[in-house]
């Protein structure tokens, strides 16, 4: 018994050591080291549950974009982008990419995750993925990590302009990334997005050190105002405890609109 509960797998797989723990509120934690950071968090039997504060706050960025059909998540974890994904957007069909195949059992087996005929997972590299398909995507999640950080392949200029390309004309790419405080790269990788993409914005998440970049093919013509209220009209769950959500334009430092996402 781990102080974050009971273990319920820890394998070694060809990529990583997966560890799983579930507590007392049924929630299970996956990650990819004894003491690695948080990878997912899954409420099993509840698509719709979010424990993880970035994951609220890349969910809403999917606001930048109208209608997605087709979205496409690198990276697997437990499962619990995807699934959402799928639950939330009906008549969106949901591509995964995920390297490693203990991964994806591991969803399988203990956090719930089913494939259908609208959510599918691909076994292989990332990048190689990218580079190989043609298909265009009207959002493309970027939310691989290893035991500590984003795959170094994953930051390139060369991976991101794949990524563009495979961008419908009114597409966007949401990215999980880790702030300044822990990343040394934050700057260069944020000026790598910039370069690659007509528009980016940054939106901050409260007290986990991370940001969501949301990189657009095209130039975003409506409000921070108008932003925002697409933002809070995603349906996502929310709770009294979270946070105000914060965006900016990453051509400014200083935060731009901030608006309360409670809701009764």
């Amino acid at each position: 018994m781990r102080a974050d509960g009971k273990i319920l797998v820890s394998r070694h797989s060809g990529f990583n050591r997966i560890v799983l723990t579930e507590n007392f509120e049924g929630l299970r934690t996956l990650r990819f080291s004894e003491s690695g950071p948080c990878q997912s968090i899954v409420k099993v039997g509840d698509p719709e549950h979010l424990a993880l504060a970035y994951t609220k706050v890349l969910v809403q960025g999917l606001a930048f974009v109208e209608n997605p059909k087709r979205i496409l998540v690198l990276g697997l974890g437990g499962g619990t982008l995807p699934f959402l994904f799928h639950t939330i957007f009906q008549n969106a069909r949901v591509d995964v990419v995920e390297i490693d195949p203990d991964v994806l059992a591991v969803a399988r087996e203990f956090c719930g995750f089913v494939e259908s005929e609208r959510l599918r997972v691909h076994l292989e590299d990332a990048r190689d993925f990218i580079e190989r398909h043609e298909v265009c995507y009207d959002v493309i999640v970027l939310d691989c990590f290893g035991a500590e950080s984003i795959p170094q392949h994953l930051l390139t200029s060369e991976f991101l302009e794949e990524v563009h390309k495979s961008l419908a004309p009114k597409g966007i790419a949401v990215a999980n990334v880790w702030g300044r405080t822990d990343n040394r790269l934050y700057e260069r990788m944020l000026r790598t997005y910039r370069a690659e993409f007509k528009e980016v914005f940054v939106l901050d998440v409260p007290g986990a050190g991370t940001k969501v970049f949301v990189a657009l093919t095209f130039h975003e013509g409506r409000t921070h105002a108008e932003l925002l209220e697409r933002m809070l009209a995603i349906p996502i769950r929310r709770s009294p405890l979270d946070a105000p959500l914060r965006f900016r334009n990453s051509d400014h430092e200083t935060l731009q609109d901030v608006v309360s996402v409670l809701r009764d």
